[in-house]
């Protein structure tokens, strides 16, 4: 069952990210119409709804072939340049086994084990706990971590945050979301566009000159009913294109729904396939839990992140399941034991407390106990640590 959920993902991402480049051409289309419609209004203010309607479908087919083209570019300039653009908004830079020993170290242990091609390692310069994968083919497939990360995470721990991003690459998450944010980016950048263009053009310069155009025409003219028709008609003509790129604009910014949410989990899972350590993940988690937000990062970046703090309405728009989630699929599927909410061990001056190396709500912790420290039961956390098996040792019944 787990294999045939693996493989029916992979294939799902690669006939989903087909879907969205079609639906990329779609709204690309959809908005030349609705730019048309606006250019039909704004020459002539005195037709009919009908006429509007079908000089635009005319003005489509003929920038059909521009507007595909430039599609095709988009996409063209993105597959090519889209890691550049990505560095340029977080400032991720390539680091060499000689920069970053031990984090080049641990990616390339897991690769060889595994005989994944090692993908290309970025360090982005953030106290933020995060990282994501980036890239469309294996010459360009590049992992992304902060230095925040390197800081508070131990070796295992980072392993495991490593072992995730290599299972979205393995997976196909990577190329999904990438081509997501080419059609958001996209389709977004061409409404704000036509919105500025539209209101500058009306209040600014014409001072809704096409309103005014038809009001007239419609009252002078000796053709009276099909004046006031026409007028008529190219309000509700500039009321459809409006709507038209509104909801263009929409689906690109909603275009994230149709990645699955259990892509993150799988992700987990495959770093769990791989490390063999289902607690490294977990305490992972919940150092990151909180901490992840990527100043000046855009939406579309955080979406590719381990851990996405920016949640949408009543979590209808997250892109991530939460934390707690992940760790309780951990522990139920892959063994894994949960610690609760866990204490970095440095102050918020970026010093070393030792006060802050166990959790503050398990004074035993993960690390074992702390001499001299006492439960609320009163026993002393002098005494040997419980084994793993034990209920009521430092983890907690489940």
């Amino acid at each position: 069952m787990a294999a045939y959920g693996l493989y029916t993902h992979i294939a799902s991402n690669k006939f989903r990210s087909m879907l969205l480049l079609a639906g990329l051409f779609v709204l690309v289309y959809v908005m030349v119409y609705a730019g048309a419609l606006i250019a039909e209004v704004v020459t002539d203010a005195g037709q009919s709804t009908d006429e509007y309607l079908a000089a635009a479908a005319r003005d489509l087919i003929a920038a059909f072939p521009y507007a595909t083209g430039a599609a095709l570019l988009w996409i063209v300039i993105a597959y090519f340049f889209h890691q550049s653009i990505v560095d340029a908004v977080t400032g991720g830079e390539d680091v060499t086994r000689q920069q970053q020993p031990r984090l080049y170290n641990l990616l390339e242990n897991l690769c060889i084990s595994r005989g994944i091609p090692m993908p290309k390692l970025k360090l982005m310069d953030s106290e933020a706990l995060n990282a994501f994968a980036t890239g469309l083919n294996r010459r360009q497939y590049a992992v992304t971590v902060t230095s925040g990360l390197l800081k508070y995470l131990d070796d295992q721990e980072i392993e495991a945050v490593l072992g995730h991003e290599l299972t979205h690459i393995r997976n196909g998450d990577v190329q999904m979301m990438v081509v997501a944010v080419i059609i958001a980016g996209v389709v977004g950048f061409f409404a704000e566009l036509f919105f500025r263009s539209f209101f500058n053009f009306n209040w600014r310069f014409g001072g809704g000159s096409w309103w005014s155009s038809s009001s007239s025409s419609s009252s002078s003219s000796s053709d009276s009913d099909r004046k006031s028709s026409g007028g008529g008609g190219a309000v509700i003509v500039m009321i459809l294109a409006v709507a038209l790129i509104a909801l263009a604009w929409l689906l690109s910014q909603l275009v994230r729904l149709a990645l699955s949410r259990s892509r993150e989990l799988l992700a987990d899972a495959g770093s769990v396939e791989l490390t063999k350590n289902p607690d490294a993940m977990i305490s992972a988690l919940r150092k990151i839990e909180n901490r992840g937000e990527l100043p000046g990062a855009t939406s579309a970046v955080m979406e590719l992140c381990v851990d996405n703090p920016r949640e949408g309405f009543a979590d209808l728009f997250a892109t991530h399941p939460s934390v707690d989630a992940r760790v309780q699929a951990l522990v139920k599927y892959a063994g894994g034991h949960d610690p609760g909410q866990l204490a970095l061990p440095y102050d918020q001056a970026g010093e070393y407390d030792p006060r802050l190396e166990a959790p503050s709500a398990n004074v035993r912790g993960p690390w074992g106990p702390r001499s001299g420290a006492t439960d609320a039961d009163g026993s002393s956390h002098d005494d040997p640590p419980r084994p793993w098996g034990d209920p009521d040792g430092p983890w907690g019944r489940h």
